[in-house]
């Protein structure tokens, strides 16, 4: 799968771009704040309906503008797919695909499988529970669409047993019976999906991480759930007088963590910042592995500024692994053009480089 062609209006710092891109590796240099990250934030919100940077949709509108315009041609399974997303301020966004409105965005998730891995990505360290199991439920729904339908339901069901623990007066209990018995069948499905990803999943991810490091850490991703201590519908009706008094549900699949382990230690605690930036780029490219097995095909793969705090024989490696027959379309940037030029003179890859200023953009 790959992009061929985009255009964009009035998107962040951009303007207006007509770019076309190899099907192979797309580079894009300039300085911080230029446009780099913006144009592959561009490619992303074609793939998840949403800016992996900016959470309100308006925001994305460049700051003099009425509107911004995304329009992709891509290649996938040898058929062309056109993605057009447009959206005016103080109104809801707008996605086609081939010249077609799509009734629920939801329907829209799975089919441009994407992969990025950026600087944001420390939060899967540094930040709680909460982005570790987004990273997980994002993976899974890219092409688990009753994954994400059921993920969709137990939070809707969450939501309404949060509500009641929140209201002042006397409950009917089987208001709450109906929530939980939705949030246990859901949070079943989920439970089991996620930990038979996981069990698929860690092999290749500590594979990989072997071959950047050269082979001298030992890491792990331990999944922990409730889900694992008993009857699930007995231990909400257990701690709901507890709930009560909280106001938020303690039980449930919500509160499920993944350790992130380096030689047996939470890498929070003990690893470097070299180690953290391995784990984090291992991590996304045996997401990148395990879409690829799914799809049949490889995903899109956004690498945005992951040079930094890496040495310079593990920038090699992921290179040279990322150029390999198992990728398919890299979009990198970095601010360095003589550090890129003289990695890709070793790749023997077809390769675009485009030059960033100000949100233009210059092959």
């Amino acid at each position: 799968m790959r992009i061929d062609s985009l255009s964009i209006l009035n998107y962040k710092n951009i303007c207006e771009a007509e770019l076309t891109f190899s099907p192979k590796i797309n580079c894009f240099i300039g300085n911080n704040g230029m446009g780099k990250t913006n144009i592959l934030d561009a490619v992303y919100f074609l793939s998840f309906c949403k800016s992996f940077s900016n959470a309100i949709d308006s925001q994305n509108i460049q700051h003099e503008a009425d509107f911004f315009m995304l329009n992709g041609k891509y290649t996938v399974n040898d058929s062309a797919e056109e993605i057009y997303c447009g959206m005016k301020r103080k109104q809801k966004k707008q996605f086609k695909r081939n010249k077609k409105e799509y009734e629920r965005l939801a329907d829209h998730i799975g089919l441009l499988p994407l992969v990025i891995v950026s600087p944001d990505d420390a939060f899967l360290i540094s930040e709680g529970s909460d982005e570790r199991r987004k990273f997980v439920d994002g993976v899974l729904s890219q092409f688990n669409h009753n994954y994400l339908h059921q993920l969709i339901q137990y939070n809707n069901a969450l939501r309404q047993r949060n509500a009641l623990l929140k209201v002042e007066q006397k409950i009917d209990v089987s208001l709450f019976e109906i929530w939980e018995e939705q949030m246990v069948i859901y949070g079943t499905y989920i439970y089991e999906q996620r930990k038979d990803f996981l069990n698929k999943f860690v092999p290749i991810f500590r594979d990989i991480y072997h071959r950047i490091s050269g082979g001298h850490e030992e890491i792990n991703l331990l999944y922990q759930s409730q889900y694992e201590n008993g009857n699930m519908k007995e231990r909400m009706v257990q701690t709901r007088e507890r709930d009560l008094m909280l106001g938020y549900s303690t039980q449930g699949i919500h509160k499920d963590e993944l350790e992130m382990q380096l030689d047996g230690f939470p890498i929070k605690r003990v690893g470097s910042q070299g180690q953290n930036k391995t784990y984090l780029v291992s991590l996304k490219l045996a997401q990148h592995f395990f879409l690829q097995q799914a799809y049949k095909f490889p995903p899109i793969l956004l690498l945005d500024d992951i040079f930094d705090k890496l040495d310079s024989n593990r920038v090699e490696r992921i290179l040279q692994m990322v150029s390999g027959e198992n990728f398919g379309q890299i979009f990198i940037t970095d601010t360095n053009r003589e550090h890129l030029d003289s990695i890709l003179s070793t790749l023997n890859q077809d390769t675009r480089i485009f030059s960033v200023s100000n949100g233009n953009f210059i092959q």
